[in-house]
């Protein structure tokens, strides 16, 4: 493998892939781009701490820095319930053309560290766009890492964040509460 674009969506599902990686004896660029984190604060600290983490590892990192609050929301408005799908494909379409274009090899994802992530899913959208866009997918089951990855991500402090990362899937995160407060104020 020449080289590997390494799309990530936080410092601490990275820890335990660039560590796998660096293992086999690979030694990944990390990729920011995740215009489905809202709001803005939780977008900001998510990039900033990934920023600082790969400063601290000497882990190269290229920011596309779009915070795309209107554009993934209009995209997914339609099928709320079926927006991590596009929200999969929006990602991993943009990583594997910045390889493609900036001479990558290889792509790949820490999404697939995350038990909580259709790794089926990924897969399918990341092999589509690596023929689309003529880049190989590297495809890794990190999940058996991922407690691993995020007790060291503590140990370390970085910001460990409490959804996945779409508005929605926040407040998925309150479901119950809001179910709670519905029936209290009914």
């Amino acid at each position: 493998m020449e080289r590997l674009l390494l799309h990530t969506c936080c410092a601490p599902c990275s820890v335990y892939c660039v560590d796998s990686l660096r293992d086999e004896g690979i030694e990944p660029a990390s990729f920011w781009y995740n215009p489905n984190i809202h709001p803005y604060q939780e977008y900001k600290a998510r990039r900033d701490t990934l920023i600082e983490y790969s400063q601290s590892i000497g882990l190269e990192l290229i920011v596309h820095d779009d915070y795309g609050l209107r554009d993934f929301v209009r995209a997914v408005a339609g099928d709320i319930d079926r927006r991590c799908g596009h929200c999969y494909t929006c990602r991993l379409e943009e990583t594997a053309r910045y390889a493609a274009a900036h001479g990558f090899s290889h792509f790949s994802t820490t999404l697939l560290v995350s038990p909580y992530q259709d790794h089926d899913g990924i897969r399918q959208a990341a092999e589509a766009l690596a023929e689309r866009y003529g880049v190989a997918f590297l495809y890794r089951d990190f999940r058996p890492g991922f407690r691993q990855g995020q007790a060291k991500a503590r140990e370390l402090g970085l910001y460990m964040q409490k959804y996945c990362g779409c508005v929605f899937s926040e407040e998925e995160r309150y479901a119950k509460q809001i179910a709670r407060d519905k029936e209290k104020f009914s």
